[in-house]
């Protein structure tokens, strides 16, 4: 082990997921999350980004076209993390998810952060979330970061939404 440490300006890039189907999970990440679809490689993978950018996400069936999940106790993503700039960004994306009819695997508030969690069709883990201020972030008397899980009010985040 080294002293060394990640300069802080260093980010999560993309992420890329191996998908059973790429219009299924095109249907889900564009369809009803907002992504804009960047490029397609043929039939077998897919960039997405939100915003312009080159890629945040990356599907494709090269490895598991017509695949299925990896069983429960393997190791592999837990889920990939969708930070919104505003509250009522989560908001939409919440009302988005109830309108398609959408399954949430459960929704905290952490203090830090208001969480939603589902599943992609693949069943691969999604956490949708939005960043308090820094400066609301919860602190012990110390001054140390304070994160917990607390239940998130749905309908509170709803009433947030603007479309």
């Amino acid at each position: 082990m080294t002293n060394y440490t990640v300069p802080a300006g260093t980010r999560i890039g993309h992420v890329h997921l191996k998908v059973a189907d790429i219009k299924r999970a095109l249907d889900f990440y564009c369809g009803i999350l907002g992504f804009d679809l960047v490029q397609t490689y043929g039939e077998q993978a897919a960039f997405i980004s939100a915003g312009g950018y080159h890629h945040h996400l990356g599907l494709n069936t090269w490895e598991s076209k017509g695949g299925s999940p990896p069983p429960p106790g393997t190791t592999g993503l837990y889920h990939t993390a969708i930070l919104y700039p505003e509250r009522k960004d989560l908001a939409n994306a919440l009302k988005r998810l109830i309108d398609n009819k959408w399954t949430l695997d459960g929704a905290s508030d952490h203090g830090v952060s208001e969480a939603l969690y589902l599943r992609d069709p693949d069943q691969n883990g999604v956490e949708l979330y939005w960043d308090r201020p820094e400066a609301k972030w919860p602190r012990d008397a110390d001054g140390s970061l304070k994160m917990m899980t607390q239940r998130l009010d749905l309908q509170d985040l709803l009433a947030q939404a603007t479309n």
